[in-house]
């Protein structure tokens, strides 16, 4: 299941919608929240820039795309912009 939820992240950050800022708060699965500004995936881990740097300074972090538990997005965005994800919008009753 770890490696089915870490194609899901790979695929997330692969296919980024072009609508959309590279930029959120990643939740990690050792605790950390990391808001960050930009990004690169490879296809094996995350790099992440910081918005700020961390307590130690640091400004970009590596991270296994199996240790990502959770992304927040911090963009206005419309749900129509998560359609290159993979995402259906199901019909409403008129």
């Amino acid at each position: 299941m770890a490696t089915d939820a870490a194609e899901a992240w790979r695929h997330c950050f692969k296919q980024w919608p072009l609508e959309l800022e590279r930029r959120g708060v990643l939740v990690t699965s050792f605790g950390e929240q990391i808001v960050f500004d930009n990004f690169a995936a490879s296809d094996a881990m995350l790099l992440i820039e910081r918005r700020a740097p961390d307590a130690v300074g640091a400004r970009m972090v590596l991270v296994p795309f199996q240790s990502i538990q959770a992304l927040k997005i911090t963009e206005i965005a419309k749900l129509k912009s998560f359609e290159p994800l993979g995402f259906v919008i199901p019909p409403t009753r008129k």
